[in-house]
């Protein structure tokens, strides 16, 4: 395999409590009421855009939750998100010996940028695919072959490397070998519903694949 992409929350970046924050801060605003962890983190791995829809009342009150959201969680990343044990040392490893690398996220491009920034791994992971860069966001299969196509790949030597279960059935979907992480917020059975065809306890795990 030459080619290694990767979802970035939950993934790459511990930004869990982050986005749960986040969300319940923006439910609070505009709902009055709070939504629990289980239902903000069956979303995880999908568009925000997306996950707001589902409770926003109207366009203009999914507009604000945005606006809320994105002002919220921007101003507060540094100081709850940080990377996943080893996950920094793998990407640079990978990229030293020559291995094409993407990122795939259900981001926007602003936060993607300012995760990449904390994990620095900017010139890593140069080659990027974001939530503002395709009409479809994961499980739609569009994020992962828009990254296959600018790296130039083929979805036979490709892995795509996700914590949920929406990464691996984009991965599946585009014919790309799918990876499974541990260290994520989902649980493992969770996981296994999507059928990924590897697990990786740890990152170091993956020189093994």
């Amino acid at each position: 395999m030459r080619t290694y992409l990767f979802d970035l929350d939950g993934t790459l970046l511990d930004s869990i409590a982050l986005i749960l924050t986040s969300f319940h801060h923006t439910s609070r605003l505009h709902l009055e009421r709070e939504l629990p962890d289980s239902y903000w983190l069956e979303g995880t791995g999908t568009p925000l855009r997306e996950q707001l829809r589902k409770v926003a009342r109207s366009k203009e009150e999914l507009a604000a939750m945005l606006d809320t959201y994105l002002g919220y969680n921007l101003s507060h990343h540094d100081e709850l998100a940080k990377p996943y044990p080893g996950v920094v040392d793998v990407v640079r490893t990978l990229h030293a010996r020559g291995a094409k690398l993407a990122l795939v996220t259900s981001k926007l491009s602003r936060g993607a940028e300012r995760g990449l920034h904390l994990l620095g791994l900017e010139e890593e992971l140069s080659v990027r695919v974001c939530a503002d860069d395709v009409d479809h966001g994961k499980p739609h299969p569009a994020p992962v072959l828009m990254a296959l196509d600018a790296l130039g790949s083929s979805p036979d030597d490709a892995l795509f490397i996700g914590d949920s279960h929406h990464d691996i059935e984009a991965g599946r979907r585009a014919g790309v070998t799918t990876v499974a992480v541990t260290w994520g917020p989902l649980p493992r059975e969770r996981l296994a519903s999507a059928k990924p065809d590897h697990w990786l306890e740890e990152p170091r795990q993956l020189f093994e694949l």
